[in-house]
């Protein structure tokens, strides 16, 4: 049997996918006037404004979540999910991540999907450190300390 690596490119899934996340983002700015940043939208549903500004963010990270049911329903299986490291590796990387959005006062899709098509300068700098981080983030991992 062939082993398939888990960071293994798939350009059919990454566009549809890419395609709905840029849909969603199209649609929340047209209906609602806001930016689709999922950690903003995870914190204003955390402590919202009002009861109005929290119901939108429920629907929204309702759906987030139910996402796998809805390929589920397409496809007859639930979508596949290999995370190749530890626990503790998760955590780490869930704090870093937080900092970082902390820090870049947002996240990937919120900068990298609706920031760059505004043409945000902020925006612009953010994904374009996004890229940088991950790239020698990757180098680091499999070719420094030999892992996948």
């Amino acid at each position: 049997m062939t082993e398939i690596n888990p960071t293994e490119f798939t350009p059919w899934v990454s566009l549809i996918g890419g395609a709905l996340i840029g849909l969603a983002a199209v649609l929340l700015m047209a209906i609602q006037g806001r930016i689709f940043g999922a950690t903003g939208i995870l914190a204003g549903f955390i402590s919202p404004a009002n009861s109005s500004d929290w119901a939108w963010r429920a629907v929204l990270l309702a759906g987030m979540v139910t996402g796998p049911l809805v390929f589920m329903l397409f496809t007859g299986h639930m979508p596949a999910v290999e995370v190749p490291v530890s626990k503790l590796a998760l955590i780490v990387g869930g704090v870093i991540v937080g900092i970082g959005v902390t820090y870049g006062s947002g996240c990937t899709s919120g900068h990298g999907v609706c920031g760059n098509a505004r043409l945000s300068p902020r925006s612009i700098v953010a994904t374009l450190s996004f890229m940088a981080s991950t790239a020698v983030t990757v180098f680091i991992i499999r070719h420094v300390l030999g892992g996948e």
